[in-house]
């Protein structure tokens, strides 16, 4: 849960016990090296006497310590958005995480949100423990971090990558937040892994987080079910997709990192040293002046900001235990763009159909990209340009006229920015508008929101497929069943589509 005071007692357990679900859930700051580190950090465990425990990365640094350069604090996993407290805190912080202050004021996110940038600031001094302008330089300086120890960008692409205006201010913060010049993170150049010799040599690779365990090849195989050819591929253990972003344009390719470990032969090292829980990110090096929101969005696709153990441990007492066995630490596919997903949604659930219709759609409305990959060569038709196109030209690609007329009805609202699929917006706001605009059944809308806003307790209940599958006949009777898997019902209805493939 989120919150800024801990409990100091099982705060205590957990370090001396390293439990890695607690990873993220609060850093450990030492007094005696004015260090903080995860709870998994592999260094040797002080004196109880000698922690003073934190809510965030950003609230240890404000009190002073630095991160430790053994178990990285800025690769350990993020916070779930359904453990906040404050829901105005959560998506202000969710959205610096992303980027939102980067050349931006406080006053203008608090206008995002729609409030006062003084209740903005004191909703999060209370919930987080700090400023949103400490938060935001927390976020810039650890991705820095990050880039300087894990890719050969040079200085200053990678101050620019991290949201800093200029070089001189990335400097000055880097040496007074760290004590060190950014330079002296810089590791040897090593000759890229054997996992990416097929890959372009114009990718940079990062690993990103995760509370294990993940169930890794039942995530890719949602995606895979609804993969837009030409914009996604899953091939063997690795998906691929191509993204565009604020007008800037690359690939990424996500692999698990844990499982390529275990098949390669090697041994966990730790966080941050190449073993762990994590996912192994390649990067178009095109796409680093977008790299926080990136990696934000691909933390919100792959849903690496859940936690397992609190999930898993709950469908089971609801009575799920034989499922949550055969795939322990199943996620819920999220977006990296929320109109997207709710394309691939408007065109059906019946494949092979819905896939050669978003393959028509990505050649005819998505732009080309040269990728050096062949099964990734268009990005995804924008919002914009399905709007400009309008239900006619829709529908002379194969659509129908309904299922055309919805679609461009839906695409207009967020191409001019007056409907956002994204998460933080309001669940029942936007579903309903949703079924106003395309006239799908709850369904249908459910299933977008579920993804495009990543709404943990999403349940469609009137879906036949996983009526059937649950065995039962009823809209009312899987309602009244899925009662006892809230507030995780999503992930309850993952179970039981993928029991039925």
């Amino acid at each position: 849960m989120l919150r800024f005071e801990l409990d100091t007692d099982a705060c205590q357990r957990a370090t001396s016990a390293r439990d890695p679900r607690f990873d993220g859930v609060f850093f450990i700051g030492v007094t005696t090296t004015g260090v903080y580190c995860r709870p998994v950090c592999p260094a040797r465990v002080t004196h109880p006497e000698r922690r003073r425990f934190f809510a965030s990365a950003a609230a240890a640094e404000r009190a002073g310590f630095r991160p430790c350069l053994r178990c990285r604090p800025e690769l350990a996993p993020g916070r779930a958005l359904c453990d906040a407290v404050s829901r105005l805190a959560s998506a202000a912080a969710q959205r610096i995480a992303a980027g939102a202050l980067n050349g931006r004021t406080v006053a203008d996110l608090a206008r995002d949100l729609s409030v006062s940038e003084r209740h903005l600031r004191r909703a999060m001094e209370r919930e987080l423990g700090v400023s949103p302008v400490e938060l935001a330089q927390t976020h810039r300086l650890l991705l820095a971090k990050h880039l300087l120890t894990d890719t050969r960008l040079s200085v200053t692409r990678v101050a620019f990558a991290s949201g800093f205006q200029s070089l001189r201010r990335f400097n000055a913060a880097f040496r007074e937040r760290y004590r060190l010049p950014p330079k002296a993170l810089r590791s040897e150049r090593r000759a890229p892994p054997a996992s990416r010799a097929e890959l372009p040599r114009e990718l940079m690779r990062l690993t990103l987080s995760y509370r294990p365990p993940m169930a890794w090849d039942a995530l890719l195989a949602m995606l895979r079910s609804t993969a837009t050819p030409g914009v996604e591929h899953v091939d063997g253990r690795r998906y691929g997709r191509t993204v565009r972003l604020n007008g800037t344009s690359g690939v990424l390719i996500a692999e698990d990192g844990a499982a390529r470990s275990a098949r390669d032969g090697g041994e966990a090292k730790g966080p941050g040293r190449g073993g762990g829980a994590h996912v192994n990110i390649d990067v178009s090096i095109s796409l680093a002046p977008v790299l926080m929101p990136l990696l934000a969005k691909v933390r919100q696709l792959l849903d690496l900001d859940a936690e397992p153990s609190v999930v898993d441990t709950h469908l089971e007492q609801a009575g799920m235990g034989a499922l949550v066995a055969r795939r322990p630490g199943l996620r819920v596919p999220g977006a990296i763009d929320g109109f997207e997903v709710a394309l691939r949604v408007l065109l059906g659930t019946r494949w092979p159909e819905s896939a050669d219709l978003a393959r028509r759609l990505a050649e005819d409305l998505g732009e080309p990209i040269a990728t050096g990959i062949p099964s990734l060569t268009r990005l995804a038709p924008s919002a914009a340009r399905v709007a400009e196109a309008g239900a006619t030209r829709l529908a002379c690609l194969g659509l129908s006229p309904r299922r055309a007329e919805a679609i461009a009805a839906l695409a207009r609202p967020i191409a001019g920015g007056l409907l956002r699929l994204e998460p933080g917006s309001d669940v029942p706001a936007t579903r309903t508008a949703i079924r106003e605009l395309t006239g799908i059944g709850e369904g249908l809308a459910t299933l977008i929101v579920m993804r495009a806003l990543r709404w943990p307790d999403a349940f469609p209940v009137t879906d036949r497929a996983l009526q059937r599958v649950a065995g039962v006949r009823s809209t009312r009777a899987i309602a009244g069943t899925a009662e006892r898997m809230r507030p995780w019902r999503a992930y309850a209805a993952m179970h039981v589509w993928l029991e039925g493939r």
